[in-house]
């Protein structure tokens, strides 16, 4: 298989596994030194670190990716994902507005570095003000 086409099923993988919510099979896909850089957060290093932001996750959303676009470099070392989040705001985060269960759409996306076939760099981008305003507009309502 060709650099760029392992990449891309590497990824693939890696949220197939995100979606069926199965962070041990997610982990797997990751280098052990992997810097997890979230959306308007910090950088995570390491996958005792990345477990701990899942376990958070799933405490406070339900999520589903879709309308997956995966793309890859020639030599497979770069990556970039492109998908739909759909989710639901299970239990309140912290500095954002309060959980009622509301739900949200919106679009995302990550790019990665891959190292020795597993992902060395994860980092994920998506409108926080979006969400917001679909939380915002949808609390207190429950649901979407």
């Amino acid at each position: 298989m060709d650099p760029r086409t392992a990449t891309e099923a590497l990824i693939r993988r890696y949220y197939d596994a995100f979606n069926a919510g199965d962070v041990d099979a997610m982990a797997a896909c990751l280098s052990p030194d992997v810097a997890h850089d979230v959306n308007q957060g910090g950088r995570r290093v390491g996958i005792d670190r990345f477990r701990e932001f899942c376990a958070h996750m799933a405490r406070c959303y339900r999520e589903r990716l879709d309308a997956m676009t995966v793309m890859a470099s020639a030599d497979g070392q770069r990556a970039a994902a492109e998908f739909t989040v759909s989710g639901e705001y299970l239990a309140t985060d912290a500095g954002l507005p309060p959980a009622a269960g509301q739900t949200y759409r919106l679009p995302a996306g990550a790019f990665f570095e891959v190292r020795d076939g597993r992902i060395a760099r994860v980092t994920t981008y998506y409108n926080l003000a979006d969400w917001t305003a679909q939380v915002a507009a949808k609390a207190g309502g429950g649901g979407g």
